[in-house]
């Protein structure tokens, strides 16, 4: 019997209002657009590691290709990154991507009658994983002139039904950075009511400057409420593997474990971002050249006359007119950034740093289509 009800009805509302993340555009799917070959396109917009996967994890995951009729074992890659950074295992969860984890804090904390604070031009998936709760999302006024989190802002914002504060360092979209003493002030600031998610999924493209500034990970024995959230997709090129990883507290790790699926990072994953976290060379030349492809990026964009976000990441946001019709003249001639209308910047575009023939690409038809 046709009631008339649409299933959609039958979801919650907070479910119906999600906007769905909308992903870089992929090269196959240009190729189809715009009937160019897809060896011909340069995908410069969804922040991928231009080397591909470390030569460590790709002989790792050709090896383990036997074994993939067997349900993945998480113990070993927990045991080196707890070795690696101090932690007792109990403190780390894996995800499928740092996304997983995200999205697994929120379930654990958030729900009808509560509410996340996180910062405008912030991650896109913070309201997403807010939203799916059923929580309240509270965006925080950036701050003005650099499009940065504005932490005393965000403090001033909590309630006391607030759980969860999001923080992005280095931010994606934007490429803004926090300094280690900024956020610790934030945090001996922070309610005990309230978890702080510390997202640093760019944190190795961070200059030893600022990545010895300060130890963010000595801080979880201090702060119970603190979360830090990394993954293997940036730097170490595992992006189509999905693999991030969580450090926490044994409590939170506990109550995220209890929510997030019993076999959510597969085998492949698990054996490809083993090898990858001892491939120091790899790590090395991939910081090297996203520090020179940062020089020629920021070099040309000054001399197309193009005001950017300083970077600290391996992207560049910049500002142009009609961000949208260059974004398409852009695709046009098989070039994909990534558009940041959704992150409330329309007049901004966001360039991954690529090869060193990518970027000249890039600015090649970056000028053409201004």
């Amino acid at each position: 019997m046709n009631t008339g009800i649409g299933i959609a009805a039958l979801a919650p509302q907070h479910i119906r209002a999600i906007a769905p993340y909308p992903p870089g555009k992929p090269i196959t799917a240009l190729a189809r657009e715009m009937g160019l070959p897809v060896d011909s396109i340069v995908k410069l917009a969804s922040n991928e590691n231009p080397l591909g996967m470390s030569p460590k994890a790709l002989a790792a995951t050709q090896a383990a290709l036997g074994g993939l009729s067997r349900y993945p074992d998480q113990y070993e890659l927990i045991q080196a990154l707890a070795e690696r950074h101090g932690l007792d295992m109990v403190q780390i969860a894996l995800g499928n991507g740092s996304n997983d984890l995200l999205d697994c804090v929120a379930r654990v904390f958030l729900g009808p009658g509560r509410s996340a604070v996180f910062s405008r031009h912030a991650f896109a998936v913070y309201p997403l994983a807010t939203q799916a709760t059923g929580a309240e999302c509270i965006e925080v006024a950036a701050r003005a002139g650099d499009y940065g989190h504005d932490l005393e802002a965000m403090l001033l914002a909590i309630r006391p039904d607030t759980r969860i504060v999001w923080i992005a360092n280095p931010n994606n979209p934007t490429g803004t950075f926090l300094s280690h003493a900024q956020l610790r002030v934030f945090l001996e600031a922070l309610p005990p009511h309230v978890v702080a998610v510390l997202d640093e999924a760019y944190n190795e493209y961070l200059p030893p400057a600022l990545a010895s500034e300060g130890a963010t990970l000595s801080w979880l024995s201090e702060f119970p409420n603190l979360l830090i959230t990394r993954t293997f997709s940036k730097v170490y090129g595992l992006a189509g593997l999905r693999i991030g990883y969580g450090m926490a507290s044994a409590e939170i790790i506990d109550l995220m474990n209890r929510v997030r699926q019993p076999f959510n990072v597969n085998n492949l994953a698990l054996v490809a971002a083993r090898a990858a976290l001892d491939d120091h060379l790899f790590l090395a030349e991939s910081f090297e050249l996203n520090q020179r492809g940062l020089e020629q990026i920021v070099a040309g964009l000054k001399r197309l006359g193009l005001g950017h976000i300083p970077a600290h990441g391996n992207f560049v946001a910049f500002h142009v007119a009609d961000a949208a019709g260059v974004n398409q003249r852009l695709l046009k001639q098989g070039v994909i950034v990534r558009p940041l209308a959704n992150y409330a910047m329309p007049d901004h575009l966001r360039v991954t740093i690529g090869l060193e023939r990518e970027n000249t690409r890039f600015l090649e038809v970056l000028e053409k289509s201004l």
